[in-house]
């Protein structure tokens, strides 16, 4: 009954993962927006994100005559498979590379080759931020990468690491746009973010930020990095505070005047069609917080009232406390399990609780996340695994791994966030 509920806890999460289809999602909002250029002009496309192949296939299809291939350029990350013969430049993820640097360098280079006769279509999804560096003038990329991998470990949530990244960079929190005019702008998002918030999604390089140096300085604050992350990011942020360095362009920025911005689909959009799948009762409100306080609080709410179905999506966070490995979908899935263990639930066997990222990637690791039932902290027990000490040592790849509970699926492609499935009988 177990792998039954397994291969169906799967197959629903699938379903949330398909809804999400960058190539239908893009080429349906295309479709309505019908981007042109000026008489004589081009349209010149840029994909940055998981989803970049798929959105650059859609726009492909639907632009077909009016995009050149030599006016298409995809940035993305490693694992992902090259479809088409335009230009692809690879990036690291989730931390940046030399690689991004230099795949933003001739981002710029591109977008100041624009006129105004010429049409920018920008097509964004989850990853961009981190897949295309570019330092601001003081700070290298190695500061700006010791400071996201400071500000990753203390529990960053992804508004407060856009709000650092946006302040440390010539293209995010509308550098891009800038960029890029004095062209027609039109950017097309599937978003990672779970509020759907532009100004956050690949942290904003097209629209007004809202965020100042000083709130990007205070995150350094509430992260207890700011003595310890590079010299030179601390001190531009603290020059911007104090008003010596040009802020990002804000609402009601002339440069973002006719610019267009459509999101074309995001988690919730996922959720409803996980929720549709299997009748299930679906979580209002998006899923944050500490990724094994989660579980557990979802442990202890399903052992005193069981649904049969239960569909839910949202971002959760990891401090790093310990050495281990592991993502933040995985530690969520073993604080489940050792929950369960403790109450109700693990009276039963009729029951499956999946949690994965969108993407397939669940952290620097192999998995897309964990999938439990009420035998998995026995199996890994018997494995010789203490189950406890993994969770507090951020160990939870090892833990699942040795009960068979990891959910594998390889990258999908796209990238909205994470979903989570419960299923009892």
């Amino acid at each position: 009954m177990t792998e039954a509920l397994k291969a169906r806890a799967e197959k629903i999460f699938l379903t949330g993962v398909a809804a999400a289809d960058p190539v239908a999602s893009t080429a349906s909002a295309l479709r309505g927006l019908d981007p042109r250029a000026g008489a004589g002009g081009r349209v010149a496309v840029l994909a940055v994100g998981k989803a970049a192949f798929g959105m650059t296939r859609a726009a492909i299809e639907v632009l077909d005559d009016r995009v050149r291939l030599a006016d298409v350029l995809a940035v993305t990350h490693d694992e992902a498979r090259r479809l088409g013969h335009f230009d692809v430049l690879r990036s690291g993820h989730p931390l940046p590379d030399e690689r991004g640097h230099a795949a933003a360098k001739e981002v710029e280079r591109r977008a100041a080759e624009l006129g105004a006769g010429d049409m920018a279509l920008i097509l964004i999804s989850g990853g961009a931020s981190a897949l295309l560096p570019a330092p601001a003038p003081g700070v290298l990329l190695e500061d700006k990468l010791e400071a996201t991998r400071q500000l990753l470990r203390s529990g960053a949530t992804i508004h407060e690491l856009n709000a650092v990244r946006k302040h440390l960079s010539t293209t995010k929190g509308g550098g891009l746009l800038r960029r890029l005019r004095p062209a027609r702008v039109a950017t097309l998002a599937l978003s990672d973010v779970i509020d759907d918030d532009p100004s956050v999604i690949g942290s904003g390089p097209t629209v007004p930020d809202p965020s100042t140096f000083e709130e990007a300085l205070a995150v350094l604050v509430r992260c207890g990095v700011v003595e310890t992350c590079p010299t030179p990011v601390r001190e531009r942020l603290e020059a911007g505070a104090r008003g010596a360095v040009q802020e990002t362009p804000k609402p009601g920025d002339p440069a973002f005047d006719g610019a267009i911005y459509r999101i074309v689909g995001g988690n919730r959009t996922s959720v409803r069609a996980m929720g549709a799948a299997c009748a299930a009762e679906v979580e209002p409100e998006p899923l944050e917080g500490e990724a094994r306080e989660v579980g557990a609080a979802l442990a202890r709410r399903f052992a005193a009232t069981l649904p049969a179905a239960y569909a839910a999506g949202g971002e959760t966070t990891v401090t790093v406390r310990g050495g281990g490995k592991g993502g933040r979908n995985q530690e969520l899935a073993l604080a489940f399990a050792l929950e369960a263990a403790k109450g109700p639930l693990a009276e039963r066997s009729d029951w499956v609780f999946l949690a994965a990222g969108t993407d397939g990637r669940d952290g620097p690791t192999d998995a897309a996340g964990g999938i439990v039932d009420a035998a998995t902290v026995t199996r890994i027990r018997t494995a010789g695994v203490d189950p406890v000490t993994a969770l507090e040592e951020n160990d939870s790849y090892c833990a699942l791994d040795a009960a068979g509970a990891l959910l594998r699926t390889g990258a999908t492609g796209t990238n909205v966030a994470d979903l989570v499935v419960f299923l009892a009988e």
